[in-house]
């Protein structure tokens, strides 16, 4: 049995009456829920998932969620979990090139599974979690012949077996399916406890989407500490304040456009959140008004910054609670992503000949860390361009590190953008847009917004009269909408360099000035 779940059956074994996960209404013990994994499985292995096989789900967070991700690696399986906010056909490409045999739908997704239903290629057994009406297989029904299964107690497969596979999309616009390793988890969660202040008293709230890295790796962190996690469906302002009170919860992790809202939202301010003890943020940069705002609205809280990416498991740097203090001596690292974790090395080289570069001088961030994934999943020229020799990762990102070993984000090597801590990859938004029939060239580019730090904008060079609004429309047909440009730009020609590329950096100029970073 991988390593994973080894940890869930000790956790059982060893506080089988400890609350697990709560949801909703509904709370779980370890007993019940280590259970619920065997019997995941063997839902899973009567379907003809092995191991190796992928398995993929497409859902708001939930118990289901949580325990069909323990259940499939449990028989060497590997979930594979899809953004809810995708397109129809995007979600169509992820489980086709996962090769899933068996697709795991929320309530809200049915339609989306009607309309992709007759395109999956590989997949075998289409199941509905709930819901009324629809004419797929009851996700309950479809478990309960396995109620009671035997415990699975298999050494067969090994710890550098793939856990999990988050798809991130990358700059071709075709989305790369990451594993991530039980080794890699394994390499990281120990820093939960060490550096989180975790006991067993603790309450972790998983408020982010278990398809995003961070949502999916504190699932995993309630089970590795033994501890107790509130799952929230979807990260509502309000819905987290209010559970955040009812479960007493002390830890979580919540990127800055949410921190944002809550300063806003009055059912927030009259919650009694007092019981949070640290929050952690990340996942897309926070200006220092957000970061001070927050930080009043939860005077009693510590704040941690985490830097890292689905390719790296997650956060390899912190910012620790004691350098967030804006009025202070060291207030100048309030702007830095922190420290590295104990193992992971971090190097600054140029992008174009990765010769290291001294402190203080930006270049593309390289990191080395038993958490580096184990490579895009089919897609082995890719790996080997991230992957250097040496066990390098190449982040993409741009930045420097300071005389005391602090890491700064400076920039993107990469033109991804960053809007309410999704990424967006502006070549995938650029092909659509070529596609309509006005579009005679373009370019995609993010540009700073006060509620989602960034959103994209469309420049554009037209041959026909169409309004903004209807190629906004348009990208929004065929896009996740948090993709699409939320303004356009039109122009008599896109600048570009002598070999054809795209001069992004001077369209994006103008719309930075005065900003300190071109991150907002």
């Amino acid at each position: 049995m991988p390593g994973l779940t080894r940890v869930l059956r000790d956790r059982a074994e060893r506080h089988p009456d400890r609350v697990a996960f709560v949801a909703g209404d509904t709370a779980i013990t370890y007993r019940d829920f280590d259970r619920r994994a065997d019997q995941a499985a063997a839902a899973l292995a009567a379907a003809g998932v092995g191991h190796g096989d992928r398995v993929a789900i497409l859902d708001k967070n939930s118990l289901e969620y949580a325990e069909q991700l323990f259940g499939a690696a449990r028989i060497g399986a590997v979930q594979v979990p899809v953004n809810y906010r995708l397109a129809p056909d995007e979600v169509a490409y992820i489980v086709n090139n996962a090769q899933a045999r068996v697709f795991l739908v929320g309530p809200e997704f049915v339609p989306v599974l009607d309309a992709i239903a007759g395109k999956l290629e590989h997949t075998a057994h289409l199941i509905v979690i709930g819901g009324e009406g629809h004419a797929y297989r009851d996700y309950a029904e479809w478990l309960a012949p396995h109620e009671g299964a035997p415990r699975l107690d298999d050494d067969a497969f090994d710890t550098s077996d793939v856990f999990v596979q988050l798809y991130s999309s990358g700059t071709t616009g075709l989305p790369k399916g990451v594993m991530l390793t039980h080794d890699n988890f394994a390499s990281v969660l120990p820093l939960t406890n060490d550096r989180w202040g975790l006991t067993a008293e603790s309450v972790l709230m998983v408020a982010m989407p278990m398809y995003h890295v961070a949502g999916n790796a504190l699932t995993v962190c309630v089970v590795f500490d033994g501890i107790t996690g509130v799952i929230t469906r979807e990260p509502d302002p309000v819905a987290i304040a209010r559970e955040i009170e009812r479960h007493r919860v002390t830890h979580t992790f919540l990127v800055p456009a949410l921190l944002q809202f809550m300063r806003l939202v009055p059912e927030v301010a009259e919650a009694d959140m007092s019981s949070l003890r640290l929050l952690l943020y990340g996942a897309s940069p926070i200006s220092e008004d957000v970061l001070r705002g927050a930080m009043e609205m939860l005077p009693g809280t510590g704040f941690m910054q985490v830097y890292g990416l689905t390719e790296t498991t997650g956060a390899i740097t912190m910012l620790p609670v004691e350098d967030h203090d804006p009025d202070g001596p060291n207030a100048h690292r309030i702007r830095s992503a922190g420290l590295p974790n104990p193992s992971c090395a971090l190097r600054i080289a140029d992008p174009a000949t990765l010769d290291e570069l001294p402190a203080g001088e930006v270049g593309e961030i390289l990191c080395r860390t038993p958490q580096n994934m184990k490579g895009y999943w089919g897609m082995p020229d890719a790996t080997a361009s991230a992957l250097l020799p040496g066990g390098w990762f190449r982040t993409g990102d741009a930045g420097y590190l300071d005389e005391d070993g602090y890491l700064y984000i400076h920039d993107r090597v990469k033109d991804m953008i960053i809007s309410g801590g999704e990424n967006i990859y502006p070549a995938e938004v650029e092909n659509v847009l070529m596609d309509h029939p006005a579009v005679t060239d373009c370019a995609v580019i993010g540009v700073p917004d006060d509620r989602w730090g960034e959103t994209p904008k469309a420049i554009v060079v037209l041959a026909g009269d169409v309004s903004d609004a209807d190629l906004i429309g348009y990208c929004r047909e065929r896009l996740a909408h948090f993709k699409c440009p939320t303004s356009v730009e039109r122009r008599d020609a896109i600048p570009r360099n002598p070999t054809g590329k795209i001069l992004k950096r001077e369209l994006r100029a103008p719309y930075w000035q005065g900003e300190d970073r071109a991150v907002h």
